[in-house]
């Protein structure tokens, strides 16, 4: 297990996600893509790149950097979260296990509105009494 948890964030863009990570001695790393497992393979790739362009040109980086002793944790909006979900499940599903309204829904999917914490949590019960049906299923 990794001694360092590297946090990002990630957005959803209108057309994709996005995604990006910040350290002062480290420097910036930014990726986009069409689906959530294609940025999180293109991030790790970029970070990476980065980290070995960074010492081919002599700069100092954190020791956990140089070694790999890092997890990568990807925090994302509400808009990247319910687009995520749409690979597998659909708005109005969604709306019907969280109880808010699809239009809302479908405010927060476009990031035309962001929710509160509270509307926030809503939407994840939602998706885990989605996920609870499926697997009753198998």
């Amino acid at each position: 297990m990794a001694n360092h948890k590297l946090t990002i964030d990630v957005i959803w863009t209108g057309k994709n996600f996005c995604c990006f990570w910040s350290d002062d001695d480290a420097g910036t790393v930014f990726a986009m893509a069409k689906t959530l497992s294609k940025l999180k393979k293109d991030f790790a790739e970029s970070l990476k790149w980065h980290i070995e362009g960074c010492v081919a040109d002599g700069d100092t980086l954190p020791e956990y950097l140089l070694v790999g002793d890092y997890e990568l944790e990807y925090n994302l909006d509400t808009a990247a979260l319910l687009r995520d979900a749409e690979t597998y499940t659909t708005l109005a599903a969604i709306s019907r296990a969280s109880g808010i309204n699809q239009k809302q829904l479908s405010h927060y999917a476009n990031g035309i509105k962001h929710p509160r914490p509270n509307q926030r949590a809503r939407i994840i019960a939602g998706l885990h009494i989605i996920a609870a049906q499926i697997m009753a299923l198998c």
